[in-house]
């Protein structure tokens, strides 16, 4: 089919390129099953929206968003007790399940998965037998799935979008000394209105080695950071820029131009309740009320807090037909750009939209919600230890 903007109000708009890429057979197998018409080529890209207001005006109104996870049952038995097995995979961050298959969830454990995702930041799933489109009716059980304005996607099924490096090194040719631009850490879509919440990522196709994705924990950054500077950077905005430029209509000769939004330094996630330090290195620009040498210097540390501390980080060696579902909200993330042989990787992507960014002063952290503060910990922060509970208050 001819390539069409995503939405109609759109008229200023760039042709997209074309893609003449011979798919990995797995992939194209699993596209085939799917019944995905490839007829026409693949993947299938949208017109390109020429100007930044237009872009800005895409899903610009408040949307009520429920976060299924807060609703769970605590105790998650319905989706724990259905699994063969449960590997939490370090202390702070991913854990896999073996036995289930994603298309076969019920509400019930879908719920729970949600809440499992918000507490460990990163759930896999291997040996999934899963089209594009059920991966897309899964999220929109999470939230309103994201239509990017000019990602490749999966053709007739918007809002799967299309992960394979051979299009990632033809867009932004990458090396050992320069890998792609997947390859630092980075969070989904912080430009958003309502930025991403839960993603879905499936790779159908994997190399024989190298291509892992890397996570950290919002939540394990944020504890990392001493009681006082926590109480400097808490309520504290900062300005997220997306990852693609745009002209402005009114100034075009001043050049592409990023879209920009204002959000909470920490966050909160709705499910648990639990604060996270919400930046990341590509897409942060600045913390505001601040000059920029204080912003810029602040912001280093903070992505170094992140980056460095590999205690609260998961680095996965994917399999064919693996599934990784994660947070945006309480995570970053960055692929290892060393596939073996030429980028033989391809996977489907579906985001789920989520609320606006909220912060709250009496939030907890992870650690003080689970009661596994030391006692120096409890000292800085000058908590007590509730006896009845046994948290820390």
């Amino acid at each position: 089919m001819a390539p069409v903007a995503i939405e109609a109000s759109i008229v200023d708009t760039i042709e997209p390129k074309r893609d003449t890429l011979a798919l990995p057979e797995p992939a194209r197998q699993r596209l085939v099953k799917s019944g995905v018409d490839l007829t026409n080529g693949y993947p299938y890209r949208p017109l390109v929206p020429l100007y930044l207001q237009d872009v800005y005006q895409l899903r610009n109104s408040e949307r009520t968003h429920e976060d299924v996870g807060a609703r769970a049952d605590k105790s998650k038995k319905n989706l724990l007790s259905a699994a063969n097995k449960v590997t939490d995979l370090t202390t702070h961050i991913g854990t896999e399940i073996e036995g289930l298959q994603l298309k076969d969830l019920t509400p019930e454990q879908r719920d729970e998965l949600a809440l499992l995702v918000a507490e460990r930041s990163v759930v896999f799933f291997r040996d999934q037998d899963i089209s594009p489109q059920q991966q897309k009716e899964l999220g929109e059980w999470f939230g309103e799935v994201e239509v990017h304005p000019q990602v490749p996607q999966v053709p007739g099924v918007p809002g799967v979008t299309v992960i394979w490096p051979d299009l990632q090194a033809q867009d932004s040719p990458a090396s050992f000394r320069s890998p792609g631009g997947a390859s630092r850490w980075h969070t989904d879509l912080v430009h958003e209105r309502q930025p991403a919440g839960i993603t879905h990522l499936h790779n159908d196709t994997v190399p024989p080695v190298g291509g892992d994705t890397l996570w950290a924990s919002g939540y394990g950054a944020y504890e990392k950071l001493s009681p006082e500077f926590r109480k400097f950077i808490d309520g504290k905005q900062a300005v997220y820029r997306s990852a693609h430029a745009y002209l402005d209509r009114e100034n075009p000769s001043a050049g592409p131009k990023f879209v920009e939004r204002t959000h909470p330094l920490v966050r909160v996630h709705p499910a648990t309740g639990w604060k996270a330090l919400w930046v990341n290195r590509a897409m942060t620009s600045r913390i505001v009320g601040l000059d920029k040498a204080e912003s810029d210097l602040i912001l280093d540390y903070l992505y170094d807090v992140y980056e460095k501390n590999v205690d609260i980080q998961v680095r996965f060696r994917w399999t064919a037909g693996t599934s990784a579902l994660w947070d945006n909200r309480i995570t970053i993330h960055s692929a290892s750009w060393d596939y073996g042989g030429k980028y033989p990787r391809h996977g489907t992507r579906v985001t789920s939209l989520a609320e606006t960014p909220y912060f709250d002063l009496n939030a907890p952290t992870r650690r003080q919600a689970l009661g596994l503060l030391d006692e120096d910990e409890k000292e800085a922060l000058g908590l007590k230890e509730d006896r009845v509970g046994g948290h820390a208050l």
